[in-house]
């Protein structure tokens, strides 16, 4: 495959990518505008986005399942439609209950473009450039953190908070043309499985008890839930501690985006050259030395910048070394239900992401110093998971990319 094949895959699969956190970034600073629109409170509000989370995992589970029937690139165009209308839906809505009836609906669409495509990787690769492939889209996707709540602070400022759904909609929409112009199909027909209820619980069943899936998938999760517990805690985070306005929320997120970029690189430039296991002990050593950093600062310090958001910067990083090499060994458990795969694994990370947005980080962002303890701890089980399936196979065996 040339290199600019590569590129327009990636570029193409990162787009996609993007749907999912944008629908969440972007409107982060619109959360007081949204309180005194409709006249509710902050956590009112941020049920829309807890419920949106909800559906976002339910139908994850559904997305790989259905592309392992119908085709990767209808259920991507599928789900593209969808969206869009549900972005206009949520433009329009007269009152919250509207707002999170189409805030649900995005939720069932929007993973369909992560979940199918990790699944599209590895239809067309294996190896080094599977695993490169995978970096490249992530180093895509982590322009959200960056972009979005900044553009969204922009047209909050500027505009009215309905006018990020309707920016939604026409990213949604271009998205879906260059889709149905471009995307070709993965999967052959020969190789699609059928939706039958009973083998498809049959294959659920064995994905999820699994011990390798158990512990790579938890990784993953539990991973990403320590960074998403400072998305889902930003307007308190930097509003309330940090003292910052919308248009702040650069403060934040630029060193997530930074993070994610810059550790997708460094796995994107070590594929092929340095063993799994090494890639990704050196993850979890940088992630969990940040981790530690942010408590002993905060044990000491009141919040301040640029100190408070510096160690998300190399959590962000770790994570994202981390990620290619485990998320490739959990999509190769079983190769013949791969969408299916990627189903639960999204799923797995998407339900604990969003338990922390309704629970977890209402109950910790009263402190940064709770914030910085709750990642710590977050990343910490990641890590057991990780030495449990080191364990349970042994790092010979986790040969390079």
């Amino acid at each position: 495959m040339t290199e600019a094949k590569i590129s327009s895959l990636a570029f193409m699969l990162g787009g996609l990518a993007l749907l999912g956190p944008l629908s969440v970034d972007a409107y982060l600073p619109a959360f007081s505008q949204i309180e005194r629109s409709f006249n509710v409170g902050a956590h009112q509000v941020q049920f829309t986005l807890t419920a949106y989370l909800f559906a976002f995992a339910i139908m994850s589970l559904w997305h790989g399942a259905l592309s392992d029937a119908l085709g990767r690139r209808n259920v991507v165009l599928g789900s593209l439609a969808v969206f869009s209308i549900a972005s206009v839906g949520c433009a329009a809505a007269p009152d919250l209950n509207w707002l999170w009836v189409f805030r649900v609906l995005q939720g069932v669409s929007a993973g369909a473009g992560t979940v199918v495509g990790r699944a599209i990787i590895r239809d067309l690769h294996a190896g080094p450039l599977a695993a490169r492939l995978l970096s490249l889209v992530s180093m895509i996707f982590s322009l959200s953190p960056a972009v979005a709540p900044v553009l969204g602070g922009w047209i909050v400022t500027n505009f009215q908070w309905r006018a990020i759904f309707v920016f939604l909609f026409v990213y949604t929409a271009s998205l879906l043309m260059y889709c149905f112009r471009y995307l070709t199909e993965s999967l052959s027909l020969e190789n699609r499985r059928p939706l039958e209820p009973k083998r498809l619980l049959s294959d659920y069943r064995r994905v999820f008890a699994s011990p390798t899936f158990q512990r790579g998938a938890g990784a993953i999760a539990f991973n990403f839930a320590g960074l998403f517990l400072y998305v889902a805690a930003a307007p308190v985070f930097l509003g309330t501690h940090l003292g910052l306005t919308s248009e702040g929320f650069a403060w934040e997120f630029m060193p997530l985006v930074a993070g994610i970029f810059l550790g997708s690189l460094s796995a994107e430039r070590m594929a092929g050259k340095v063993s799994q296991g090494t890639q990704i002990a050196a993850g979890f050593a940088i992630m969990m030395a940040s981790s530690v950093a942010n408590v002993a600062f905060h044990t000491v310090h009141a919040p301040a910048l640029p100190w408070s958001v510096a160690p998300l910067l190399f959590y962000s990083f770790g994570m994202s070394v981390i990620a290619p090499g485990i998320t490739l060994m959990v999509l190769d458990l079983f190769p013949n239900i791969r969408g299916l795969v990627a189903s639960c694994q999204a799923f797995t990370m998407i339900l604990l992401a969003a338990l922390v947005t309704g629970f977890v980080a209402p109950a910790l962002d009263r402190s940064v110093l709770w914030l910085a303890a709750g990642q710590m701890a977050f990343g910490l089980v990641g890590l057991v998971l990780w030495i449990l399936e080191l364990g349970a196979v042994g790092e010979s065996n986790l040969s390079p990319h």
